[in-house]
């Protein structure tokens, strides 16, 4: 146990050893910055312009991404000097299109990405290239093409929008205020554990606050990480464990400990014979092809897979379905409009238990439901569940606008700007108008190079429908049940800086019954 002097020297020592190299850190990006500059003035490169340093970025980090858009406005293509390389972005879909399919091949994650962001993804399919890529990809594909899958999840989905219902009604019987982000994120990380992983979240925690330390310990780490693409001396605090660094290791601690629980835990039901043939999951399906190559699939790249499809499948859900009941409380005549098509998609004849309505939810119903699909892509097109996304080119290319790309740099497509733009939207770009997804009352898509929401191209999210089906699902149970009313009605859309876009400070609400 090191004594309280030692540990003060330990700290004073790593401050002295970071403030010179902040400083040197400081002066080289500024002079790189200037160079750049210089240099592009004088050869006149038909490259992207250079917008500034990544220490513009930095300063501008609690509002990025409204900082890109704004960027984005005067440059739909540009350039930020972060040494030693440059980082593109764009908010054009005729580029995000070359990057996402034409040109596929060239885009990939790249050593740089995958050195900043492996101590969350680690090998998992959302850092992957190459052969590990495609092996995942392959796997997961199978599964979510099932017929089985999408039958046992719909059930697991119903069934629990009809438990968080029961939640939200105990709240609302007492005249109280919920938390409704933190609901939410409980609900669907719940639903991803018994679909995904084919085990129930309570068994492994057996605790319901464990599901609020996982998500706390999850959205730090995820907007750590996010923040080392700023921050130049990320790599000195991990050798020192100082600061967020040495957060993050805490972290990824409970992260790592329990989710090889889960895997544990899944291979003692495979031996005994518990899990169901007709319903196996990712999860179990990986376990089998790992036990065919013990040497590759490790228990570690199984912690990383199993990582990775946890965050795509209850982290972005959740945030998206938190946006949209912030919306639906800014716009109450679109909750109503939302809540008289779901009624008449289900086919009710006057107010029935909500465990009886969740049941009339099926396939050819949630398929009527074309205000609320619409509803549900609009709060995609303004907060997208990933707000930028980034690629690193891995030869020299020039793209559809004639701006060049040399070999190494960032390139990255700006969703959350994208949404924003009114070359692409109209003038109306920034308004919540789920009737811009419709003709004749039919919900019309748009190409995912204009709403890259879910990806494009070889990359594009597996889990698309599955996503649309639960949040319909959840959506559809809860506003039959309630009316909902922000606690705070002048609050504004803030959101954490981090991979995936979280409102901030969470969602308290006042709810209302409906029967």
């Amino acid at each position: 146990m090191l004594s309280p002097l030692v540990k003060v020297c330990i700290s004073t020592t790593s401050v002295l050893l970071v403030v010179p190299v902040v400083t040197v850190s400081v002066i080289t990006f500024e002079a790189w910055y200037l160079i750049s500059y210089i240099r592009e003035w004088i050869l006149k490169e038909q490259r992207p312009p250079i917008v500034g340093s990544s220490i513009k970025l930095l300063l501008n980090f609690n509002r990025l991404f409204d900082y890109q858009t704004s960027v984005a406005r005067k440059h739909s293509t540009f350039r930020i000097v972060t040494p030693p390389r440059s980082q593109i972005y764009t908010a054009d879909p005729v580029n995000v299109e070359h990057i996402l399919k034409s040109n596929f091949s060239n885009y990939v994650k790249g050593a740089y990405n995958q050195a900043i962001v492996k101590d969350l993804f680690g090998d998992g399919i959302f850092a992957a290239d190459g052969d590990m890529w495609r092996h995942q990809r392959k796997l997961a594909s199978y599964e979510f093409s099932t017929k089985v899958l999408r039958d046992f999840s719909s059930a697991v989905f119903r069934a629990n929008a009809a438990k968080l219902a029961a939640k939200v009604a105990i709240a609302a019987a007492a005249s109280k205020s919920i938390e409704f982000q933190e609901m939410l994120r409980k609900s669907t990380l719940e639903s991803m554990f018994k679909v995904g992983f084919g085990v129930e979240l309570n068994v492994l925690s057996g605790s319901d606050e464990f599901a609020s330390c996982f998500n706390e310990a999850f959205d730090d780490s995820n907007s750590i990480v996010f923040r080392r693409y700023l921050d130049f001396l990320w790599e000195v605090k991990k050798f020192l464990n100082v600061g967020l660094e040495a957060s993050l290791k805490r972290n990824m601690r409970v992260i790592d400990d329990f989710i090889y629980k889960l895997i544990h835990h899944k291979r003692e039901q495979m031996k005994k014979a518990e899990v169901d043939g007709g319903k196996e999951d990712i999860l179990s399906r990986f376990i089998l092809e790992s036990e065919k190559d013990p040497e590759n699939m490790s228990d570690k790249y199984l912690r990383d897979i199993t990582f990775n499809f946890m965050i795509a499948g209850k982290d972005t859900t959740a945030n998206t379905l938190t946006w949209f009941f912030f919306m639906l409380c800014k716009h109450p005549l679109l909750q109503e409009k939302v809540f008289m098509e779901v009624v008449g998609a289900a086919g009710v004849k006057g107010m029935i238990p909500t465990e009886k309505f969740s049941e009339l939810l099926t396939e050819e119903a949630i398929a009527k439901m074309h205000y609320l699909h619409a509803a549900l892509t609009e709060t995609l097109r303004l907060f997208p569940s990933v707000p930028v996304d980034g690629k690193c080119a891995a030869d020299d290319d020039v793209l559809p606008d004639g701006l060049k790309i040399k070999k190494g740099d960032g390139v990255n497509y700006m969703a959350y700007a994208m949404g924003r733009m009114t070359n692409i939207w109209g003038e109306d770009a920034e308004e919540f108008r789920p009737d811009r997804w419709l003709q004749n009352g039919i919900f019309r898509p748009e190409s995912p190079y204009k709403f890259p929401a879910f990806h494009g191209g070889p990359r594009i999210c597996l889990g698309k429908e599955f996503a649309y089906r639960q949040m319909k699902i959840l959506a559809a149970v809860l506003l039959y049940s309630f009316r909902f009313k922000l606690v705070d009605e002048k609050k504004e859309a803030a959101y954490r800086t981090m991979f995936t876009l979280q409102l901030d400070k969470g969602l308290p609400l006042h709810v209302f019954p409906r029967l």
